[in-house]
């Protein structure tokens, strides 16, 4: 009895199968980390110098062969490539080897399903999953879920494609539609009240375990799940972010980006990915520690590019700077490669001080200081309410301001506000002090 519950709770060994583009790091590092993400031992890797487009496997039969020999020799449970293949051709590589193969795109996936926790999250995953399991219902999932004791879940992912035919797929998919495009409506209709009572927001994107969540949670007290693995969150989490002067916005934490993230997947998450498009400012999180954190940058602008979310206002933020602050050649190249960015850390809340300015002023506005009129007081009271007054002096006939309005003047001059327009023939310039 105890063999067998041993034999049930024995991880799956994966031979990974690495492209080109990982032969300068001599192993597929990112599929390495997703592959564990999803509770997998790996078995060994394999980097291929070059892929041809052959129509039966994507490589040469040879290659193939020795990919199908390597697998037997390290007793592994399954194939995993790092980059996406066609239902024929990944029907082709398990006739051939005998066991389950799948791509990237599946890996991450599966890890999805593993992270979904609220309705919406499960919805998005699923839809998803039928999607791209849509062309590969003869895909062999059951080998797999059995070996792994139907871990992926409380019922085993291949039984549940195995089930389910093309036409109960579609109309599956169809329903789930309906059910997300009633969540969007939910969720522009809060996005609409935030704009009506004017709440700024900031959304916190970067790549898949660069610290959003931790940033979050030590910035606002906030309880996001935090877990060192690849999209250890998946739900938006939105908390008030508290400012100096008594101001506040809302501050949202976003699922991570990777490189070539699933369309699938994209398309699924689209109303969570678009919080990023919509927010006042973006907060991009990049994992200081990591030796890819320049091309992780890369893939999120990326991505933000994708879903139209690259005009949005940005801070960069070099984030788990303890881990690198006693190298003096690494964060000059930091330095370098990301000018002006802020150094934050939410072990040690490093940076937190320039973070909370830096969003005061871009959000609420620079600080300037105003000598109005007593006939135009009216003005004062307009500042009260749009922005922040940190100092004021009423005289004889006069009220001097220094305050914090949204907007700023532009090169010409121009105000981007209203209240800044008003306020215009009112500024005291720095000569006048």
């Amino acid at each position: 009895m105890i063999e067998v519950k041993a034999e049930q709770e024995k991880k799956a060994r994966a031979l990974l199968i690495g492209s080109p583009a990982a032969k300068e790091a001599g192993k597929p590092e990112e599929l390495e980390g997703l592959v564990q993400t999803l509770g997998m031992d790996i078995a060994g890797s394999l980097v291929l110098t070059r892929i041809e487009p052959t129509p039966a496997y994507g490589i040469g039969t040879g290659k193939a062969q020795e990919i199908t020999d390597k697998a037997k020799e390290l007793e592994a449970d399954c194939i995993i490539f790092d980059w996406e293949i066609d239902p024929t051709k990944q029907r082709n590589w398990e006739k051939l080897t005998q066991k389950p193969v799948f791509d990237r795109n599946e890996v991450i996936i599966r890890i999805f399903a593993q992270r979904a926790k609220t309705k919406e999250a499960t919805l998005q995953v699923n839809l998803a999953r039928l999607v791209y399991s849509l062309p590969r219902l003869s895909h062999t999932y059951g080998d797999l879920s059995r070996q792994r004791g139907g871990t992926f879940g409380n019922k085993g992912s291949g039984e549940t494609q195995l089930e389910l035919d093309r036409r109960q797929i579609e109309d599956k998919i169809t329903q789930i539609k309906k059910e997300l495009e009633q969540v969007e409506q939910n969720r522009a209709t809060q996005r609409k009240q935030r704009e009506r009572t004017e709440s700024a927001s900031c959304a916190l994107v970067g790549y898949t375990n660069a610290g959003k969540s931790s940033l979050l949670n030590a910035l606002t007290g906030a309880d996001a799940f935090v877990e060192n693995k690849l999209f250890a969150t998946l739900d938006p989490t939105t908390r008030k972010l508290a400012l100096s002067e008594g101001n506040s916005v809302l501050l949202t934490d976003t699922v991570g980006f990777i490189s070539n993230l699933p369309h699938t997947l994209i398309d699924a998450f689209k109303s969570t990915l678009e919080e990023a498009k919509y927010a006042t400012l973006l907060l991009v999180t990049v994992d200081a520690s990591d030796a890819n954190c320049v091309k992780q940058y890369e893939q999120v602008q990326k991505v933000l590019r994708e879903i139209q979310a690259s005009d949005v206002p940005q801070l960069i933020l070099l984030n788990k700077i303890d881990r690198v602050e006693q190298d003096a050649m690494r964060l000059s190249e930091l330095e370098a490669v990301f000018p002006g960015a802020i150094k934050t850390s939410a072990a040690t809340k490093a940076g937190f001080d320039a973070l909370l300015t830096a969003i005061a002023e871009q959000v609420l506005g620079s600080i300037g200081r105003y000598r109005i009129p007593l006939e135009k007081s009216s003005l004062a009271e307009l500042v009260r309410r749009n922005g922040t007054i940190l100092e004021e002096e009423w005289t004889d006939d006069s009220v001097e301001l220094t305050a914090r309005v949204p907007g700023k003047f532009d090169e010409q001059g121009n105000a981007t506000s209203r209240t800044l327009a008003l306020l215009f023939p009112y500024r005291i310039h720095e000569q006048e002090e």
